[in-house]
């Protein structure tokens, strides 16, 4: 009898799978996809109407409005956007400034989580408690002793003052999280490391290193776009034109009279575009270090 039963059930699953019908599949499956739809149209609206408005002339704007479909592809305002704040030079500054402190930052704090989570420093939690209360603090608090410090050191207005006051920012909240994560790593392997010979720096880079390399690659991402986003501080240390970023250029022109519509509109895909490339670009290795990581 209880051989027929089984007989009996997977005749009755071959049935319902020989008809069509997928496991899993209801109406809250249904429901969960149609809400990520109406998010994802709802995100991509604006980039579509700034994109729209970007190759519209100022009288197509003015007539038709914001929402109107252009007639045609008007790149002028695009055009004398980038000659008129030298885009170029302040995509460079940019890319470099996010380039290096996405990669010093993880350098900073990979030795500092490696210290504080494997290596066991004494004081361990209120060193990270310090990391978080770093993490805490606004950029106005920062700004004027940084202000005064880079004046003192000669490093106001340059680019690598910003750099190295972003590589400890971003390298806080690195350390607070690497600390974490290194803190389980597995003691064996490192154990059986040093049975072999090997010393604490070659543990760290042949072995802590590359295990890691999912989490790493996802926190030089976020310091990349973080870092390629920061105005407050870049717009007060960064006051000469060849050495501005993006994003302050963006906005210091926004209350240029000279500035249509359409321009601004311009401004604004320029100042995105950059962003979203370099996304799409990692967002397989974005996706792979986030899998992994929940998996552990």
């Amino acid at each position: 009898m209880t051989s027929l039963s089984v007989r009996q059930a997977g005749s009755a699953r071959q049935a319902a799978h020989a008809g069509g019908r997928i496991p899993g599949a209801g109406p809250g499956r249904w429901a969960v996809l149609a809400a990520l739809v109406v998010l994802a149209v709802v995100m991509l609206f604006p980039f579509v109407i700034v994109t729209l408005n970007a190759v519209k002339t100022p009288a197509e704007y003015s007539s038709n409005g914001p929402l109107s479909l252009p007639h045609g592809i008007y790149l002028d305002g695009i055009i004398e956007f980038w000659n008129r704040v030298d885009f170029g030079r302040k995509l460079l500054n940019s890319l470099l400034i996010s380039g290096a402190v996405a990669v010093l930052a993880v350098a900073l704090s990979v030795l500092n989580a490696y210290a504080i989570g494997i290596g066991r420093v004494r004081g361990r939690l209120w060193i990270l408690v310090l990391f978080l209360v770093a993490n805490t603090l606004p950029q106005e608090a920062l700004a004027y002793p940084l202000y005064y410090l880079s004046k003192e050191v000669g490093l106001y207005d340059s680019r690598l003052a910003v750099i190295l006051i972003f590589t400890v920012v971003q390298g806080a909240f690195g350390t607070y999280l690497l600390s974490a994560v290194l803190g389980d790593f597995p003691k064996e392997i490192i154990e059986a490391a040093a049975m072999d010979g090997a010393s604490r720096w070659r543990v760290l880079w042949r072995i802590v290193v590359p295990i890691s390399s999912p989490t790493l690659s996802v926190l030089m991402i976020f310091f990349f776009i973080w870092t390629w986003n920061e105005f407050f501080l870049p717009l007060i240390f960064l006051i000469s034109n060849d050495n501005q970023t993006v994003p302050v250029a963006l906005g210091v022109l926004q209350g240029d009279k000279m500035m249509d519509a359409t321009m601004s509109s311009a401004s604004a895909l320029l100042g995105i575009v950059p962003a979203v490339a370099f996304f799409l670009i990692f967002q397989r290795t974005l996706t792979r270090g986030v899998t992994v990581g929940a998996i552990k």
